[in-house]
């Protein structure tokens, strides 16, 4: 499989600022052993900065989300990327989490998911179907059309953006990474994930930033 692209990707960070965050980010969530899966500075009255980090081999904890805050906190307060007041909120991906980086699209090789891309082909922005792994750069994905199969190769360049689809078979195999991971699930099974629609189930720490 090819090397991830760097983390300015626009999966990542798709603005300036964010793509500035990024930069200052990355280096602190990684020596505490994390990765960084995506940031965004969200507008509004007050400015919230979210970022979503997970474990190279996943199963993010509350504990973990505000390791993460605090470090990366004193961090921000050093540098001051952002004049204004903001909410710094750290979050685990989620279970229908958003795909970022290209080893994303192998680890999750054999489940839905949604692609949309910067430019069309053959008059096409976006598509849904089984993602079945990758090739050199190119994202493949398995998609139904007048009831045959066929795989689709998508440049990850391309990608403007990317997520997993909620299905029974995800919520299994989430459920058994966190248990893996040793992250407590107290009296939780799959049925309990029925009304999730997005990636509000993951775990989370916020604090407001001056």
């Amino acid at each position: 499989m090819s090397a991830d692209l760097p983390v300015t990707n626009d999966l990542i960070a798709k603005t300036a600022i964010d793509r500035r965050l990024a930069e200052i980010i990355t280096p602190v969530i990684e020596d505490l052993g994390y990765e960084l899966v995506r940031v965004r500075l969200q507008g509004g009255k007050t400015a919230t900065l979210q970022i979503m980090a997970d474990r190279p081999d996943g199963g993010i904890n509350v504990d973990d989300c505000a390791q993460i805050s605090t470090a990366v906190s004193a961090t921000l307060d050093v540098e001051d990327p952002i004049e204004d007041n903001y909410y710094l909120e750290v979050s685990s991906p989620g279970i229908d989490r958003p795909l970022t980086r290209l080893k994303d699209f192998a680890s999750f090789e054999g489940y839905e998911a949604r692609l949309d891309l910067n430019q069309a082909i053959d008059g096409r922005k976006k598509f849904k179907g089984t993602l079945a792994g990758v090739e050199g750069s190119e994202v493949l994905i398995n998609i139904e059309e007048q009831g045959q199969t066929h795989t689709i190769g998508l440049e990850f360049d391309l990608l403007s953006d990317a997520k997993l689809v909620l299905t029974d078979e995800l919520i299994k195999e989430m459920l058994r990474q966190k248990k893996e991971a040793g992250v407590e699930i107290d009296n939780l099974d799959e049925t309990a994930f029925d009304a999730i629609e997005t990636d509000d189930a993951g775990a989370t720490a916020a604090e407001p930033k001056e």
